[in-house]
């Protein structure tokens, strides 16, 4: 048989086996709350894992590897910020947020929360909310969408195209299946994936290679990439060549944890708030030895590529396909299918996660909460899927330029919701005295900044202001807004403030069970 045809046996087991696990989410989805959230009851294994693969995507086994290669570790600030902040947001977030969606009126989305928690009666804060989820996810879904034509280009010498539509119409069909409890499994399977790859694809190169020991002066000696990347003497060095600005910009990546709506919904379902301790040893874990095995990666590859003018990466303009090239290249063409699998299923997690939260914003948060509150839980689900098609559909326009950069459209989005989300979100949590009209101000100046900043470079006005990523400008200006106008107007009332001070006294509790993850709805006191 053709190498071809060996990936394409691989790539139909592991889509079959997606599209299993979708339904098995769909004879596990009763009610429209198990559709969306799972009923609450994702174990913190399962919980870290799915937040981790649907975090990372393309960006992790592509978006990276890529940066690194060209650049050198001046990039590896951004690994560190993702880092550090992925903990944090474990740490500070998970618990608080797991307590506190459930109290506050059992919110099952961050637009639902965002108003239950405020009591914000004119719906402001719901809306907003979730006009920015449809805005910055539809720049989101087609970054995954690039990455997963770009897959198909690499692996199958095949169609950009083809291979862009191929891969969403799979990661549709079982998020449209089977809901949550279907991209919460399939997530966590694709993590193991992708860890997996991550660790053999670099052991593997090295063995192949006549001379390890030229990964570490190659690429300051040499030019490389086809001759298009001069050598860089400085390759190796963090600070030489890198600005305080490029530092700092890559280092609010991981600010931007804070406010990702597809990350966050994890904590949301976790069993119990303790839950959250343990999901945080697991996925940093899981986190910081897939970036070490990004990072191994392009640093092997300048030497791995360049020594053998025989081989060669297939991406010439942003170097993306490196992992797939090199897993391609070092083994036989079935178990190279498997591996390259770990892309497909960075890409597709992501995509999945971003489809849904995208549905919960348009349904649960704007047709049920605005226009028919009364909607069965059968039109519902029914219209959430209906929703998952559509917004796949539109990200799918956008991602029919090929040449669009994977890191460049993430880097939009993932700042977009950073900015808007995040701070509130953290003040929602902590900051006793916060209300609605302050937490509104936030959301639509961080959003609006972000957006302002960002769409500058990205719609190809003009570069950015001193260069720095908007993550920042949007962080500051969406605080700044938070705080002045929480002290300017009238302090939350008794309800608002009784509700925090439960939610904070059952994030503490380590033995603490909400009545969901206890007993089944129907069984629950009225």
């Amino acid at each position: 048989m053709t190498e071809q045809t060996w990936f394409v046996i691989a790539m139909v087991i592991y889509l079959g086996a997606m599209l299993l696990i979708g339904l098995y989410g769909y004879k596990n989805t009763d009610e429209y709350e198990d559709y969306m959230l799972g009923g609450r009851t994702l174990h913190p294994f399962v919980a870290a894992l799915s937040a981790g693969a649907s975090d990372m995507s393309g960006w992790l086994l592509m978006g990276l590897p890529g940066a690194l290669y060209m650049s050198g570790y001046g990039e590896l600030w951004m690994a560190i910020g993702l880092l550090v902040g992925a903990a944090v947001n474990w740490k500070i977030t998970a618990p608080r947020l797991r307590a506190y969606t459930e109290v506050a009126n059992n919110s099952i989305t961050v637009p639902s929360f965002l108003e239950n928690r405020f009591n914000d009666r004119t719906h402001i804060l719901r809306v907003a909310s979730g006009l920015i989820i449809l805005l910055f996810f539809t720049f989101y879904v087609s970054s995954g969408m690039v990455a997963g034509g770009r897959y198909f280009e690499s692996t199958f010498d095949g169609d950009y195209l083809t291979g862009m539509i191929i891969i969403a119409a799979v990661t549709v069909g079982y998020t449209f299946i089977g809901g949550f409890t279907a991209v919460s499994y399939t997530d966590m399977v694709q993590g193991l994936i992708m860890f997996l790859a991550l660790i053999a694809v670099p052991i593997f190169a090295l063995m192949a290679m006549d001379d390890p020991s030229q990964i570490w002066t190659y690429q300051t000696q040499h030019s490389y990439g086809a001759n298009l990347i001069e050598a860089n003497p400085n390759w190796f060095s963090m600070f030489a060549g890198v600005s305080g600005v490029v530092i700092i910009s890559n280092l609010a990546w991981g600010l931007g944890y804070f406010g990702q709506p597809h990350i966050i919904v994890r904590f949301m379902a976790l069993r119990k708030p303790s839950d959250a301790r343990a999901g945080m040893a697991y996925g940093v874990g899981w986190m910081a030895l897939c970036l070490v095995g990004a990072v191994t990666v392009a640093t092997i590859g300048p030497a791995y590529f360049g020594m053998d003018p025989s081989i060669s990466i297939v991406d010439k303009q942003n170097f993306e396909t490196i992992f797939l090239d090199m897993g391609r290249i070092l083994f036989h063409p079935l178990i190279a299918g498997l591996v390259l699998t770990a892309v497909l299923a960075a890409i597709m997690s992501t995509i999945s996660s971003q489809l849904l939260v995208v549905a919960s914003a348009l349904i649960e948060d704007i047709y049920k909460g605005l226009i028919n509150k009364q909607a069965s839980d059968n039109a519902l689900k029914n219209l959430s899927r209906i929703a998952v098609i559509a917004v796949a559909l539109f990200a799918a326009l956008i991602a029919l330029n090929p040449d669009a950069g994977i890191l460049a459209l993430v880097s939009f989005a993932w700042a977009g919701f950073g900015s808007a989300f995040g701070p509130v979100i953290v003040g929602a949590l902590y900051w006793r005295r916060l209300n609605a009209a302050g937490a509104g101000a936030g959301l639509v100046a961080g959003a609006v900044v972000a957006f302002l900043w960002g769409g500058l470079e990205s719609f190809g006005i003009m570069d950015k202001p001193f260069g720095l990523y908007e993550m920042v400008p949007g962080v500051l200006a969406n605080v700044i807004a938070m705080v002045v106008v929480t002290l300017i107007t009238k302090a939350p009332d008794e309800t608002v403030t009784s509700t925090f001070d439960k939610a904070v006294q059952v994030a503490k509790d380590p033995n603490y069970a909400l009545p969901t993850t206890q007993q089944n709805p129907a069984e629950q006191p009225a």
